[in-house]
């Protein structure tokens, strides 16, 4: 099938998807964002082995406007060589715009991350040989205030079709990879990829988030992560 198709078929299958307050604006990057997107797949999603470096959901100024998981837009347009046309959700919250490749925030999680690979494997095409990185959903949920909204917040009754096509999507990706480790960044995304992957011969793990409302990560995350994965026997440069 291919990444660009299973994200097609994500796509289809959340569009009638309906949320209710306190969420007002959901954006859905694979839509507005696509060229970028497809481009990212295109370009570095076909490792088979890789480790696949899982996050939840998309940050206001990452994935949101550029379309790439953790999407900090100078890593992508610098150092992951990325950049294309990016359109608007179809209600934008005026505290959260999309200006694509022209937004002016950093996302600190995306900026740590894509640095840590950029320190260790110098090139793309170096880290992507042996790790890809995606979101688990590609949704971003904003609340009036323009807060965010992650989805393990969400009722039930809007997580559990939410949560069915996710793991379709993230196990069709493991298969399409063929997959033989998933390291969950963040507690959430380990827990979804237990569910999502269960009966698949796929090592699953974590690492600590890179966000800067973890106090955990505000000191040495890169050293934190570099350590938590060669506990998992995941091998890095230098090792």
């Amino acid at each position: 099938m291919g990444l660009i198709q299973v994200a097609e078929v994500l796509v289809a299958d959340l569009r009638d998807l309906r949320f209710r307050a306190p969420v007002t604006h959901v954006y859905n990057p694979l839509v507005y964002a696509r060229a970028p997107h497809v481009e990212y797949l295109r370009r570095f999603g076909s490792s088979p082995g890789a480790v696949v470096l899982l996050g939840m959901n998309p940050g206001p100024w990452g994935m949101a406007q550029t379309g790439v998981p953790f999407g900090e837009v100078n890593a992508v347009r610098n150092w992951l060589g990325i950049e294309g046309p990016v359109g608007k959700p179809r209600r934008e919250h005026p505290k959260r715009p999309v200006q694509g490749f022209s937004c002016p925030h950093s996302e600190v999680s995306g900026a740590r991350i894509w640095g840590w690979a950029r320190a260790l494997f110098g090139t793309p095409n170096r880290f992507f040989a042996r790790f890809f990185v995606a979101n688990y959903c590609p949704l971003l949920f904003i609340e009036e205030s323009g807060r965010n909204r992650t989805p393990d917040k969400l009722p039930a009754a809007e997580r559990g079709p939410l949560f069915a096509a996710c793991d379709q999507a993230l196990r069709k990706t493991a298969q399409e990879l063929q997959v033989r480790q998933v390291i969950g960044i963040g507690v959430f995304a380990e827990t979804r990829a237990r569910v999502a992957l269960e009966g698949l011969e796929v090592k699953i793990g974590r690492i600590l988030h890179p966000s800067p409302a973890n106090p955990q990560a505000n000191s040495g995350w890169a050293k934190k992560a570099t350590a938590q994965l060669s506990c998992y026997g995941v091998k890095l440069p230098g090792e």
